[in-house]
């Protein structure tokens, strides 16, 4: 993923003044903002979503994306999902989707409506759901939200096997949260990327 001097404003409000990042392949970075630092604006432009007033986004290869704000029908089963996207995607089988599902333990909740299901067991189908066609290209928007401890620690073993099988990852969060996982670290701020030195780096 290649951003250049991306701008926005709402009205006279500038959000984002010249926002840029190169996205390598076989990366996993991060980006953290507080709230109201424009992270939403900026997620909706990589994502497409959102048409920048200034600046260029490009990506290669299959694209996927995990929005905070799980958008799932209720009254389908996890199954009945799945078999949506496979055909949206144009997919001819769920290997993918079953792999990241065994990575999150969530196998077991096939046939479970998801209006059933707990607010980390929608996140895990909201992110299976972002990774069944094996993107090459990966932005994911507070994706840890609502897990326990142990699918927090899966997460981030399944990122780490994305990143090492050539994947570029982009985590998006509030928080910065095992900066060490990273290979690269920016905070949004003042409408701009700064890198972000981890504590190890700062000490050098």
């Amino acid at each position: 993923m290649d951003v250049h001097d991306v701008h926005h404003s709402y009205r006279q409000h500038a959000v984002l003044r010249g926002v840029g990042l190169r996205l390598k392949p076989g990366t996993l970075a991060g980006i953290v903002g507080e709230n109201g630092a424009g992270k939403t604006t900026l997620l909706k432009i990589l994502s497409g979503e959102l048409r920048p007033d200034r600046g260029t986004v490009h990506h290669s290869g299959r694209f996927g994306y995990c929005p905070q704000t799980v958008v799932l029908d209720d009254s389908f089963t996890v199954r009945q999902h799945l078999d949506f996207f496979r055909s949206a995607f144009g997919l001819t089988g769920l290997e993918r989707a079953e792999e990241v599902m065994e990575t999150l333990a969530f196998t077991e909740y096939l046939d479970q409506r998801a209006g059933r299901l707990s607010g980390g067991s929608r996140q895990k189908l909201n992110l299976t759901l972002a990774l069944m066609h094996d993107p090459d290209v990966l932005l994911l928007d507070e994706p840890y939200q609502g897990f326990d401890w142990e699918t927090y620690l899966r997460f981030w073993e399944l990122a780490t096997r994305l990143r090492d099988a050539g994947r570029s990852v982009l985590v998006v969060s509030h928080l910065a949260y095992d900066i060490d996982r990273l290979d690269q670290l920016w905070r949004l701020e003042g409408g701009r990327l700064h890198i972000q030195e981890r504590p190890m780096e700062a000490a050098a």
